[in-house]
């Protein structure tokens, strides 16, 4: 089965309002529209059978309906994988835990940088108490500002691994986004997944290659980051990039199923 271990859609009615957000922060124009449909008539060009959809909750008021979202979707379309949310200032993250783990929910995004807490902060480490080994969780890590600085970057992601060892943790752009070489250094020989998501449009090939090289090839998966990028012109790029072939690049696209047997 092929994945896209990384996309986002969003209720109709708030779509717009996210990816004027979204490329205000990261100054790249999204080619999607955001919504369910545009994402599943991507996932069919790029022959990808399903997607993990992430969220995440940017204050603890967005918890219940970000997750109301996630539920809906994992009841109305078997192409999607949706991702719950938590955030350090819900008062209520055991029983919403609880609640996403009852409808079927398998994984959660935390975005440091969005959600407002830093990856070394101790109500951070509080919620990854209560989420053990019960989900799959996916990590925004890296930004534009030096890694001590950032709110997330690969050292705090390694160190977190350490401290929280039985979930299954995918740091999402290759370990670090803009903090490549950092990845490199803190992640690379860890058995953190990493995601080639937001990467392709940011490193030369030497430095892609190099990626590719230091991370387990089992522990690289593959993700566009719809709707900042498509799947099927990602594929086609690291393709090329890489040298892969159809195998290869099969191969790449199916390890993610790994995760949600």
């Amino acid at each position: 089965m092929r994945i896209d271990i990384h996309a986002h859609a969003f209720d109709p009615k708030i779509a717009h309002k996210v990816l004027v957000q979204l490329e205000g922060h990261y100054g790249i124009k999204p080619i999607g529209t955001g919504k369910t449909d545009d994402l599943i008539e991507r996932l069919d060009e790029a022959g990808i059978d399903k997607s993990v959809v992430l969220t995440a909750a940017t204050t603890p008021s967005q918890v219940i309906p970000a997750n109301n979202w996630a539920i809906q979707l994992k009841k109305n379309n078997p192409r999607f994988i949706p991702f719950g949310t938590v955030h350090p200032g819900f008062d209520r993250n055991a029983e919403e835990l609880d609640r996403l783990e009852r409808n079927g929910i398998q994984g959660l995004k935390f975005h440091p940088d969005f959600q407002g807490f830093r990856m070394d902060d101790e109500d951070f480490f509080e919620v990854m108490e209560l989420v053990q080994g019960r989900f799959v969780c996916m990590f925004h890590v890296g930004d534009t500002l030096p890694p001590n600085e950032n709110p997330s970057c690969p050292k705090k992601m390694a160190a977190l691994r350490k401290r929280f060892p039985k979930p299954i943790m995918i740091a999402a752009h290759m370990g670090g986004y803009q903090h490549w070489e950092y990845a490199i250094e803190h992640l690379a020989g860890t058995d953190v997944y990493v995601d080639c998501s937001s990467v392709l449009d940011f490193v030369d090939d030497t430095l892609l290659n190099r990626l590719f090289d230091a991370f387990s090839h089992d522990h690289i998966l593959f993700g566009s980051d719809y709707p900042l990028f498509d799947a099927a012109t990602e594929i086609k790029k690291i393709a090329c990039r890489l040298n892969l072939n159809d195998s290869q690049v099969d191969d790449l696209l199916s390890r993610g199923e790994s995760l949600f047997v």
